[in-house]
């Protein structure tokens, strides 16, 4: 029987010789992982159980990175929690404060995940690692303490899309971001509800590492189960340096059954911007254009990455920041932070006019470093823009890649990076 990459995956740790989609079947996990919100719920049913250990200390991910450094007495008690559990239970991978990096920019970083994984985590964007060629989804708290206690997990096999990118003539600035924008445009926020949305064509050949992870972190803003890219020689080269055990590289059968295929051009595709409330309000950044906002972040699991910066700083460079713009810029770990500092990109953000934090998720879930009063608009590279998501109700987000948000830094309104540089 022909199957799609997520289909062995979940086969080959199901102990079955193929599954179909909408199966229901128990499968071992090469890694389960939480952070300093979802971590202490998971803790706490984990402690229901009839175990006092997890099922292994070297396949479990702790990291406290929503609330880093804690911001009140609340964020350090949940903190806390996880530390002292990490701790107590010799937790493999655990990166405390000054060490950690926002997860799903950290692990992969880290070499944790790896190719043909199976992989949990108590995060929604837990399907990022997808780009190393990982079956890896988010699930619930009280999910995740099951698979503290047991190294398995109940899934049921998802169906699968197909998405096609043809051709590598990019329009200038157009990167990952960019693509599943587009993607989740055209085909809404439910989409690929419980499905698999696989990436392949010579366009997701064309993109770096970093880029893909961006795909496939938002893979959940369509709905999707997981987003998946199969490993090439760029997945082996960045996991070759890093991997410290062994891993498999599947691949989808060339006649493998998938419920629908889509097929873009990406010369078709312009810069995007996703207009409030929802990521698939996606339009052309052109329809932006002369939208006033309040504040710009540039950075979170999406676009906190290296190539991330390097593309802000080149729009940046030489140029300030409009004096109404509060600019707030996040490296995704300690390593790229860096790696800024090393290529003088941090210099270029301060220069300009913006903050430069630690790496943490911070505004992105609303939680500091960048919360927005009533009526304030922001322009940011993170995930979401439902309402309320980065502080009061009565606010509006927009998502867009990091030369966008760069370019609209300098304006002070929502621009092509053209106008900027």
């Amino acid at each position: 029987m022909s199957m799609t990459i997520t289909e062995k995956i979940l086969a080959d740790h199901a102990g079955l010789k193929e599954v179909s989609p909408g199966e229901l079947i128990t499968a071992k996990l090469d890694l389960a992982l939480a952070n300093d919100i979802t971590g202490p719920v998971a803790i706490q049913e984990f402690e229901k159980f009839e175990t006092d250990k997890v099922w292994d200390p070297a396949k479990v991910a702790l990291v406290p990175d929503h609330f880093t450094p804690n911001k009140d007495i609340a964020s350090a008690e949940l903190s806390k929690k996880v530390r002292c559990f990490a701790k107590d239970q010799k937790i493999v991978h655990y990166w405390e404060q000054g060490r950690v990096g926002i997860e799903h920019c950290l692990l992969p970083e880290q070499g944790v995940t790896l190719p043909g994984d199976v992989i949990i985590g108590a995060d929604s964007h837990t399907c990022t690692y997808g780009a190393l060629g990982a079956f890896a989804t988010g699930v619930g708290s009280t999910d995740l303490a099951a698979g503290l206690a047991t190294g398995e997990a109940w899934f049921r096999v998802p169906e699968s899309l197909k998405f096609v990118f043809h051709g590598q003539n990019f329009q200038p600035w157009v990167g990952g971001k960019d693509l599943i924008l587009y993607i989740i445009g055209k085909i809404g926020v439910d989409g690929a509800r419980y499905k698999a949305m696989e990436f392949t064509g010579e366009g997701i050949s064309a993109l770096s590492m970093d880029n893909r992870f961006t795909i496939c972190n938002m893979a959940i803003e369509a709905g999707a189960k997981n987003g998946i890219i199969a490993a090439d020689d760029k997945t082996l080269a960045y996991v070759n340096e890093r991997a410290k055990r062994p891993f498999k590289v599947y691949q989808s059968d060339a006649d493998a059954h998938y419920d629908e295929v889509f097929e873009f051009n990406v010369a078709d595709i312009p810069l995007q911007v996703a207009f409030p409330h929802l990521p698939e309000n996606a339009k052309d950044v052109k329809e932006a254009k002369g939208i006033k906002i309040d504040q710009v972040v540039i950075g979170s699991c999406t676009n906190g990455r290296i190539e991330d910066l390097r593309a802000a700083a080149q729009i940046l460079h030489g140029k300030s920041v409009h004096p109404d713009i509060r600019l707030i810029v996040i490296p995704g770990t300690q390593n790229i932070y860096k790696q800024a500092i090393k290529e003088g990109l941090i210099d270029i953000f301060v220069d300009a006019g913006a903050v430069v934090s630690t790496p943490t998720c911070g505004p992105c879930l609303g939680g500091y470093m960048g919360i927005l009063a009533k009526g304030e608009r922001s322009l940011s590279t993170t995930n979401r823009n439902f309402v309320g998501r980065m502080g009061h109700p009565e606010s509006e987000v927009y998502l867009s890649g990091p030369a966008v948000a760069a370019a609209s830094a300098i304006k002070g309104e929502i621009v092509h990076p053209e106008e900027a540089v």
